[in-house]
């Protein structure tokens, strides 16, 4: 009997926009599409990361800790992976602004989507100036938040985990306190005890977080309507 010949898959190249890395990777096969597909569907959170790890680490050669990787590297890594798997042309439905009721298609160019970051964005955030007293944040990954986590919609408990897991250090004047020699409690007993401004600003620094953003014009079929419609994180690139 004739073995049946090997498909091979073509290798293509990206960078990752925290460190500025190199990744190779490869087309989606069919059965890692219907993976994504069935988690994106069920729009159950830990599906959809469980899903996400699991097509990454296969696409990307088993070369990257995915657990590690920020939230925003993982949606450009995946819409890379898709583009090169479905075609750089995407259509989508999308509702029209105007009336909020028409769906309308509009087409994307899923190679032209970047990670977007806001100006007034910071990962150091300042408690006292006079004691130079602040922490550094990192951005949350996929091994340490929920997909689509949102400061504003989560319940305190989860929030302070968060934010508790991405503090990489506390400073005072020279002296740097790394949150890996302290506890989970002192770290949140720490966040508790900060000012109301200093917590908003920590709030803004998940808020403005970098995030896969991209805006596209729409025409309303029924009213002639012209729109814009932003198109960000992973629910909106995998209708």
């Amino acid at each position: 009997i004739m073995a049946l010949p090997i498909v091979e898959t073509p290798r293509y190249e990206c960078t990752l926009a925290s460190q500025d890395m190199q990744v190779q990777y490869r087309p989606f096969l069919v059965k890692e599409e219907k993976i994504l597909l069935v988690a994106m569907e069920s729009k159950d959170n830990n599906e959809i990361i469980n899903a996400t790890k699991q097509v990454i680490q296969a696409c990307t050669y088993d070369k990257l800790d995915v657990d590690k990787l920020p939230m925003f590297d993982i949606e450009y890594l995946l819409l890379q992976i898709r583009s090169k798997s479905v075609g750089e042309i995407s259509k989508f439905k999308v509702i029209c602004p105007d009336d909020k009721q028409t769906v309308a298609d509009v087409e994307l160019d899923l190679s032209k989507v970047e990670v977007q970051v806001e100006d007034d964005h910071t990962n150091k955030i300042v408690i006292d100036e006079k004691r130079n007293l602040g922490l550094v944040l990192n951005y949350p990954s996929l091994g340490i938040t929920k997909a689509g986590f949102d400061v504003n919609k989560t319940d305190t408990d989860s929030m302070f985990k968060v934010i508790c897991s991405c503090i990489d250090h506390i400073y005072e004047g020279d002296k740097v306190y790394p949150a890996k020699d302290s506890t989970q409690k002192e770290l949140k007993d720490f966040i508790e005890s900060v000012t109301q401004k200093a917590f908003l600003d920590i709030k803004k620094f998940f808020e403005t977080a970098p995030q896969l953003r991209h805006e596209v014009e729409v025409t309303n079929p029924k009213t002639g309507v012209k729109s814009k419609v932003t198109f960000k994180g992973l629910q909106d690139f995998f209708q």
